[in-house]
């Protein structure tokens, strides 16, 4: 065998593999969808003589590939180019696009997230040292709280051999330095690419440590190439409501809320919400105290608090369940959770499937609308109206609308995030006067249109732009020409508000550059009333600044 440089193949009209010279393989007939459209639709782009046409991709530049191939052949026949007599070619991998600075996070991090949401709980990632250590830093500057996440520190001999063996002493490591209650483990891109069979190592553990005192483990398939930090997310909380809440249990009258990926700080309005209509909450996932404790005299390895394990076992008791998110609702079955396996796509659906739970299900309470459909879903659930101090503050929410109206109607905002949060701003801005131009989503399949006409329906004079599976390169391009008096999203979008010279209302994850992003309030009446006095008053300092003369008083 030695190894011979040979042309790149192409694809002729009547199936036959080709190299650059297309007439002496198929008489000069090529594929009419060629890519490239040379002079005489040769696929390869160099007009079937390795000569480039203008405008022909790079690669005709320098048409070779190094290639085994057997002693002795010539370069340019069937024994190097590929074209085997009677056997189609292999087809064309269609053009991949690159992404720039990308308006998503990567799959298992909203995995982790989920997972340090349980009480006792220890993310743990099966895959390279690299991704836990740069999701510690990431999450860290977010939330400004220590956050540990173990790995299974997968090398190159574990890539080649399979990283079971890492993956099992991890979790022995685990449990003695935590000694936790549960651990979450989430696969990542090397793990699901060497095709680690996760399920199956796991049941290898428990059979050969089944003497020891295990902590409950729940794995999730997570490959950043296959979707969002949202997706990630969704598909761990599904997996937490799986493979624990499996028996029915006695009703104990709570609600189930699955309150999808908000700050600590809606975590306890929503809790306090519910109290006051005179029940309990199993909040799941609950990061209101692992992402946001009090200071502590000595350092703790697992944070206090979270979703208590056995409150999630025993969610078949639950009164109903209330899950967030319109792009959950319009989840296809099958479709998310662990990635193309068949059943119920979301953790609400679980439980309102095996158990009969009644389900709710709501989009992201932000706005007046959203938050009276979350309300009404309590009403119904409990039998109880609209507690007094949640009604005044709905009447001072409303109140607002009527006071900072002039200052904000007609203003023009570009919105991008996670989808669901995007909707929910997006229903806000409409209420108190602002157009949304553009709303953007770095996840793909959300059915973000479906859900923005739904909250702007007959309130905007024009449907906003809306794009899916977006780059901030593909977000700037499309807002340049709507001419934006501002954007409403995390911090990765200063660079463009800087270059704009517009202002950037800072809102979702993440939050780097400034100061208690994790503590800003979202939803309910008090949220919305919050993100109105804040985009408001964006909007005012903009006006301000840009006056010749300046003025303070309005």
């Amino acid at each position: 065998m030695t190894l011979d440089f040979v042309e790149p193949e192409g694809t002729c009209a009547s199936g036959d593999a080709v190299s650059c010279d297309c007439g002496s393989d198929c008489g000069g007939s090529c594929s009419e969808s060629a890519p490239r459209g040379c002079a005489d639709d040769c696929a390869d782009g160099c007009g079937c003589s390795g000569t480039p046409e203008a405008g022909a991709d790079d690669r005709c530049l320098a048409p070779v590939a190094l290639k085994a191939a057997p002693s002795g052949a010539v370069p340019g026949t069937a024994a190097t180019s590929g074209g085997k007599p009677g056997k189609a070619p292999r087809p064309k991998r269609p053009d991949f696009v690159s992404t720039t600075n990308a308006c998503k996070l990567c799959t298992p991090l909203g995995a982790m997230l989920a997972f340090r949401g349980v009480e006792g709980a220890v993310p743990f990632l099966h895959g390279s040292q690299g991704c836990a250590t740069y999701m510690r830093r990431y999450v860290i500057s977010h939330y400004r709280e220590p956050m540990d996440i173990a790995s299974s520190s997968l090398g190159e001999k574990q890539a080649v051999y399979g990283g079971g063996p890492n993956l099992k002493k991890g979790i022995l490591n685990v449990m003695k330095k935590y000694d936790p209650v549960l651990v979450g483990v989430a696969t990542t891109c090397l793990t699901e690419t060497i095709g680690d069979d996760v399920g199956g190592y796991l049941r290898e553990f428990r059979n050969e440590f089944g003497d020891l005192d295990l902590p409950e483990i729940v794995h999730v398939h997570t490959p950043s190439y296959n979707g969002t930090h949202m997706e990630g997310w969704n598909a761990a909380v599904r997996a937490l409501v799986d493979q624990l809440a499996k028996e029915k249990v006695e009703p104990h009258g709570k609600v189930a809320l699955l309150p999808g990926f908000v700050s600590p700080a809606d975590l306890r309005h929503l809790r306090d919400l519910v109290a006051d209509f005179g029940s309990d909450a199993v909040i799941l996932p609950d990061l209101s105290d692992p992402l946001d404790g009090p200071a502590l005299e000595d350092y703790t390895p697992l944070p206090e608090g979270g979703t208590p394990l056995a409150d999630i076992r025993a969610l078949s008791g639950a009164a109903a369940v209330i899950e967030c998110g319109r792009s959950l609702a319009m989840t296809p079955t099958g479709s998310s959770g662990s990635f193309g396996s068949a059943g119920p796509a979301t953790a609400g659906r679980v439980l309102h499937e095996r158990f009969g739970l009644p389900l709710h299900a709501v989009g992201l309470p932000i706005g007046l609308r959203e938050t009276d459909a979350l309300v009404a879903a309590l009403e119904a659930i409990t039998g109880k109206p609209l507690p007094r101090r949640h009604e005044l503050e709905r009447g001072r929410f409303v109140d607002a609308l009527v006071d900072g109206h002039k200052y904000v109607s007609g203003k023009r905002a570009v919105v991008y995030g996670e989808a669901d949060l995007v909707i929910g701003l997006v229903s806000l801005l409409t209420e108190i006067g602002v157009h949304t131009v553009l709303a953007a989503t770095g996840t793909r399949g959300a059915h973000l249109a479906e859900s923005v006409a739904a909250v702007t329906e007959g309130m905007l004079p024009a449907m906003p732009t809306v794009i899916e599976g977006a780059d901030f390169e593909e977000i700037a391009d499309t807002a340049e020409g709507l001419s934006p008096d501002l954007l409403v999203g995390n911090s990765k979008g200063y660079r463009y508000a800087r270059q704009w010279n517009i202002p950037l209302v800072r809102a979702g994850f993440p939050i780097h550059d400034r100061f208690g992003g994790h503590r800003l309030l979202h939803v309910g009446y008090v949220g919305a009333q919050a993100l109105m006095d804040r985009i408001v008053n964006a909007v005012i300092e903009k006006t301000q600044s840009d006056s010749p003369v300046g003025y303070c008083y309005l």
